[in-house]
């Protein structure tokens, strides 16, 4: 497949009924006044092989009344919207600002890990204890579940096997055998430690590769394809996907959300929050300074040759991380191309600069020297959606508001998102089992630890801690 421009991409996918406003690369959520309105989707190598997309409902067009309304189409959205029409009989109405699963959805890596939010397990049982730290463990376990039976739903390219966690230096083999030891030894994995040498014999031939700690569950996706899996499941059971329908005003009244769109209003008993790291800081008062968006950069290979396959000696297609603390994500997709994605600019403004390109071209000849200079079909960035104490919520903030959301994932969104639209369904309809008592279910997200009126500064700080970051990554 050549290399598609973005308009070209984001053509592909446009609603006919309404022309599409071009792809803003330097989109910024802490900055950026709207959430856009119908913009072409971001060059992503997912946009250009997930085929046509599904039919939706079509922009709103007048006002009208939803028994639940979810901002947001992305995994979390469309499954929430999923879940309420099949497991409790609602039909949700989505609002979308732009294509359907515009954000990270279309953005991400496709990992889909036993994970969620940045926190190993071990620091579960720092921070709650082991009894709590069970109890979480069980729940995402849960949550892995949800998403697994999803993929088997639907046609979204499942690669499963699990997830190998590289030791990009021999200093961080005594990390690695710690948690291995602790996931065993507390929590009952069969995670195993392998040497450098049985990684590039059995496994990929990463020249990083220091060893690794193999984790035996997880699942990689086409992440679009899910996603419109899900929309797909949602709109035949009753639920409405409204794309090209921001919602650029909210009021409450006697119980009553009044939703303000470009085509009208929507009046709601209840709304689900669901824009991941895209939700602008005004949408409500509830989230304002509560989620740090953060950028991720992702490149595509031209599919290898057999020679190139013989060379990189790639034998798995599973999830691989390094432990860079601003880590490389990679993996060898189905149509033998290879996918690699860290972390990029501070702000929008900047993402397009050259060096965050090259971070990735760098790294993937660095650990492949055989794909030094191999033509890069896809390149884009995307907005993570990072919680100030690292770990996801799903919750009803205020007990007195119909409002909720599911947010903070850290980039590890890819299957827990599948539960929490089930959890976040769960608490639409008023239901609450004992898992509500768990860390990501009982509080709202924090604000960062220096209070709010630190927020304006955060980027001053990630700047220094990138740089603190890579000092630490690469040369302490």
């Amino acid at each position: 497949m050549n290399s598609l421009s973005r308009a070209e991409v984001g053509a592909a996918f446009t609603d006919s009924r309404a022309p599409a406003t071009p792809y803003d690369p330097a989109f910024d959520p802490l900055v950026s006044r709207s959430p856009g309105h119908n913009m072409q989707y971001a060059p992503t190598y997912w946009v250009a092989s997930a085929g046509d997309p599904p039919p939706d409902d079509g922009p709103i067009t007048g006002d009208t009344d939803a028994d639940v309304v979810i901002i947001g189409s992305g995994f979390t959205g469309l499954a929430t919207a999923l879940f309420l029409a099949r497991e409790h009989g609602i039909r949700a109405t989505v609002l979308e600002a732009n294509q359907v699963a515009w954000g990270c959805t279309s953005r991400n890596g496709g990992q889909g890990q036993n994970a969620s939010g940045r926190l190993y397990r071990s620091q579960w049982i720092d921070r709650w204890g082991l009894p709590t730290a069970l109890k979480l463990d069980e729940e995402i376990r849960n949550g892995f579940e949800t998403f697994r039976q999803l993929t088997e739903e639907i046609d979204c390219d499942p690669q499963p096997g699990g997830h190998l966690y590289i030791a990009h230096r021999p200093k961080k083999m005594d990390f690695l055998r710690n948690e291995a030891e602790v996931m065993r030894s507390r929590f009952g994995y069969d995670t195993r430690i392998l040497t450098g040498e049985e990684v590039r014999r059995d496994w990929c031939g990463d020249q990083e590769a220091a060893g690794a700690m193999h984790e035996p569950v997880g699942i990689c996706v086409h992440p679009l394809k899910l996603a419109f899996g899900y929309m797909k499941m949602a709109r035949a059971l009753g639920a409405r996907v409204h794309p090209s329908s921001p919602v650029t005003g909210w009021e409450t009244r006697n119980g009553v959300h009044h939703l303000r769109t470009p085509g009208g209003v929507v009046r709601a008993r209840a709304v689900a929050v669901a824009t991941g790291a895209y939700g602008l800081q005004g949408l409500t008062p509830l989230l304002k300074n509560r989620v740090f968006p953060v950028l991720s950069n992702s490149i595509v290979t031209r599919p290898l040759t057999d020679e190139e396959l013989q060379a990189t000696n790639f034998l798995t297609h599973q999830a691989i991380t390094d432990t860079r603390t601003l880590r490389f994500y990679y993996r060898l997709l189905p149509d033998r191309r290879v996918q690699i994605g860290s972390r990029s600019a501070i702000s929008g403004a900047a993402a397009h600069q050259e060096h965050h390109y090259r971070l990735l071209v760098d790294g993937l000849a660095r650990k492949f020297p055989a794909l030094k200079g191999i033509r890069i079909d896809h390149s884009w960035w995307g907005w993570v959606d990072v919680s100030h104490d690292m770990m996801p919520r799903v919750v009803q903030p205020d007990p007195a508001q119909s409002i909720y959301y599911a947010l903070g994932y850290g980039g590890n969104g890819v299957s827990f998102s599948a539960h929490a639209g089930r959890r976040m369904a769960e608490r639409v309809a008023g239901l609450r089992g004992p898992e509500i008592e768990l860390p990501i279910y009982d509080s709202a997200l924090p604000f960062p630890r220096q209070g709010e009126w630190a927020a304006p500064f955060r980027r001053l700080g990630q700047s220094m801690l990138y740089r603190w970051y890579w000092l630490r990554d690469e040369i302490l």
